[in-house]
């Protein structure tokens, strides 16, 4: 079954939760948090991620706190994904370098092929969605 990892859901609700309070500014962490029953620590972990790759702006001092750094429009789910799961795909097998030691079936699989095919039709869904289409309600 495919799932996404708790980080990714958590980067996907926070840039919803400071897309839709954008009006007011920015938003802390905590406030992400709460709003959404998520655990502080990782959340935090996951919003200097996304820091990092420029998708949000972080702010400190007494009105600090984050905020998009792109119109909802033009951030796509692929975009916040791979900010926080960069190697993230389907499955083990599509990982660059893998050999005989991660699958000993590498060389004669018989999915390994049409798998690549649905990772790539997955991976064009998640780039045509944008933050703005997930909004609401």
């Amino acid at each position: 079954m495919l799932k996404l990892s708790k980080k990714t859901e958590y980067a996907l609700m926070a840039v919803k939760f400071m897309a839709r309070n954008a009006a007011d500014g920015s938003v802390t962490a905590k406030e992400i948090s709460e709003g959404y029953n998520i655990p502080y620590d990782l959340l935090s972990k996951v919003l200097q991620q996304l820091t990092h790759k420029k998708l949000v702006n972080s702010f400190q001092g007494i009105k600090g706190g984050y905020t998009l750094n792109h119109d909802p429009e033009n951030v796509t789910l692929f975009d916040i994904i791979s900010a926080v799961e960069p190697n993230y795909q389907i499955t083990d097998c599509f990982q660059e370098g893998s050999t005989e030691k991660d699958c000993t079936y590498i060389n004669c699989c018989m999915i390994r092929d049409p798998l690549a095919k649905v990772q790539k039709e997955i991976d064009k869904l998640f780039k045509a969605v944008t933050i703005q289409q997930i909004l609401w309600p």
